[in-house]
């Protein structure tokens, strides 16, 4: 399963008012660091189909929901419960390090 796309027009109804927990990739095409985690966000959408809507939103395109959020740096992921920001990942991680903050929110 392929992360979602997430972008300014749909970032409301599909991040805010979701049903399950939200795993946000905040990342850029030019991005070195953000193409180390992307195949780690791709792993955690197939493995957590069903328990989180995970997905990644383009800086570059959709730069109102960056500001929004104050992303200043990426890769930064947000973890959200409920359209609230649970916790924060910034710069390239271990999946451990995702799993571990996943299984708290």
């Amino acid at each position: 399963m392929k992360p979602f796309t997430f972008t300014d027009d749909n970032f409301e109804t599909e991040a805010i008012k979701s049903e399950l927990p939200v795993l946000i990739d905040f990342w850029a095409a030019w991005c070195g660091p953000c193409k180390m985690i992307a195949p780690i966000v791709e792993e955690l959408a197939a493995e957590y189909n069903g328990k989180f809507k995970i997905g990644k939103l383009d800086v570059d395109t959709n730069q109102q929901t960056a500001i929004k959020y104050g992303v200043r740096s990426i890769p930064t992921v947000l973890l959200l419960k409920n359209g609230e920001v649970k916790d924060t990942i910034i710069g390239a991680v271990p999946k451990a390090v995702f799993v571990d903050k996943m299984n708290k929110v």
